[in-house]
């Protein structure tokens, strides 16, 4: 499996309770926290819910 690097770029404040758990589950806790994590199905599902809020990098 490939690994990605996901960084919150954008705050939660003011989203909703869905998409702070998503970022919660990515293991993402602040803005410019990156996390680096193997490209799974259900990894990409959550990034893509909130692809506004964090930036992604192919590692």
């Amino acid at each position: 499996m490939a690994k990605i690097k996901i960084t919150q770029i954008k705050s939660v404040i003011d989203r909703s309770e869905r998409q702070k758990k998503t970022i919660e589950a990515l293991g993402l806790k602040r803005i410019n926290h990156s996390v680096e994590v193997e490209a799974t199905a259900a990894i990409i599902g959550m990034v893509r819910k909130v692809n506004h809020l964090v930036a992604i990098e192919a590692i």
